[in-house]
């Protein structure tokens, strides 16, 4: 996908563009968790209905991200970015309008089927159409996104449920009509790509293995915890690993034919990937466990309200924006070490969480600092992908939005489990001790950051490609 003259002269527009779906799919997946109790009063939901609410999405979105990623590549990246815009605001309609609980579930896993569709996309442009700085530039922002729709999802989820849960889904929807107009005028079209032989397909036979495979892992992780960890999560989880095994396999084999695979494994081999995949597993495993486990701390053990709750990640969403967008002024020989540092804020910042989780300002410093950890440590984004060919953006744009979403799921689960015991009855330890694993989960992240390092420091200390 060769950048044309148009994109050169208009790159921060077309960027924004695709951001703000990026924004308004993360919005929606915090949101939807403040309007649970309120959605249930309402339409007389089971626990277990509600859980398939903010599951669904979840499920179908982690699921199909791998496929999202390759039909942008077989189909058109700004096609099926715009098709993803459209599915998504189409599903955000309906829930709105939903009837009875049955019917929200359907079109919340409408939802994150085109989530799954349009997010992939962002990326792969991100590394075709934009290269040296103004990737950087554009992974920060990126990055920066992504902290900000989870806080702000939780805030503004405070002051729209006081009008209903039905808002909650019908705010996507203007924001998807004015996405829908401006994707065609701002993303210049891309050619869509072909396969080895010379023709456009879809790898049926992976697609056949990889879907049960993350069908299988993701469904314990979201429905697991809920449900007392019963013998069929531990079943679903084994298959599903064995799955992945065989899809692997499979697509070596398919690539090594000369086919079209799903996944072309050989992207672990660039330079920088298989470092930067392992650190961005415990950075996301403990991001997740940290926001469910302190949002659960604030409202269940502190008392605060959902708002109030919401307005407390501010500092933190601050640090973690600032981080994420300007770490690339930093002097351009340390870059390379960027991602150990911030791993070595989080250990520092949630140790600090460990003793301060009752609350007052030195709980803020904490959350400041583990902010601005976080921020920092998304310059892995552009230390993994430095190497990455433009031809191989689709992989890479589907590895790694797969590994993040599988990171939250984890910590959500794991860290979520042990929270929820320590916390019965509720007290402020049960955040300090999950606090101290959290700091152990940074800990470890540490190892792959530094032979991310290593793999990356001879790139680091070349002059930058300018922006084509």
């Amino acid at each position: 996908m060769t950048p044309s003259h148009t994109t050169a002269g208009r790159p921060w527009p077309m960027l924004a563009v695709l951001l703000a779906g990026q924004f308004m799919g993360l919005l929606d997946l915090y949101i939807v968790n403040v309007a649970i109790p309120r959605i249930g009063a309402d339409l007389g939901a089971s626990g277990a209905t509600l859980q398939l609410v903010v599951g669904g999405y979840i499920i179908a979105y982690a699921t199909l991200l791998i496929t999202g990623a390759r039909l942008g590549e077989l189909c058109g990246r700004r096609r099926m970015y715009l098709i993803g815009v459209a599915g998504f605001t189409a599903g955000s309609l309906l829930c709105g309008l939903a009837p009875d609980i049955g019917t929200l579930i359907a079109f919340r896993f409408v939802q994150g089927a085109a989530a799954a569709v349009m997010v992939p996309q962002i990326m792969s442009v991100i590394q075709a159409r934009f290269t040296g700085r103004a990737r950087a530039t554009a992974l920060s922002a990126y990055t920066a996104v992504l902290s900000a729709g989870s806080v702000v999802g939780l805030a503004l989820g405070g002051v729209l449920v006081g009008a209903g849960w039905r808002p909650v889904f019908l705010v996507n929807v203007p924001v998807g009509v004015l996405l829908t107009l401006a994707v065609p005028r701002l993303v210049p079209p891309d050619l869509p790509s072909a396969g080895p032989s010379g023709s456009r397909r879809l790898d049926l036979r992976g697609l056949a293995l990889a879907l049960p495979a993350t069908l299988l892992l993701v469904l314990p992780l979201v429905l697991g915890r809920e449900s007392g960890w019963p013998k069929w999560t531990y079943a679903s989880i084994a298959v599903g690993v064995a799955l992945a095994v065989v899809f692997v396999v499979a697509q070596r084999r398919t690539a090594a034919r000369g086919g079209d695979p799903l996944l072309n494994v050989d992207v672990l081999r660039v330079t920088g990937m298989p470092s930067g995949l392992v650190t961005l597993v415990a950075l996301m495993v403990a991001y997740g466990g940290f926001l469910f486990t302190f949002a659960l701390h604030l409202q269940s053990v502190l008392g605060e309200s959902p708002l109030r709750a919401g307005l407390t990640f501010l500092p933190m969403a601050a640090a973690f924006g600032l981080g994420s967008f300007y770490w690339r002024r930093l002097p351009r020989r340390i870059h390379h070490l960027l991602p150990a540092a911030g791993l070595a804020l989080n250990v520092l910042g949630a140790s600090c969480l460990a003793v301060s989780a009752a609350g007052g300002m030195a709980m803020w410093a904490a959350l400041v600092v583990y902010g601005a950890g976080l921020g920092v440590s998304t310059s892995l984004l552009t230390h993994a992908l430095v190497h990455v060919p433009p031809a191989r953006a689709a992989d890479a744009s589907g590895l790694l939005t797969t590994t993040m979403q599988f990171g939250q799921l984890s910590g959500v689960a794991v860290f979520g489990a042990v929270f929820l015991a320590l916390a019965d009855p509720p007290r402020p330890e049960a955040m300090g001790a999950i606090a101290w694993w959290l700091a152990l989960a940074a800990a470890t992240g540490m190892a792959g950051a530094v032979a991310l390092a290593r793999a990356v420091a001879p790139r680091a200390r070349q002059a930058p490609p300018t922006f084509g």
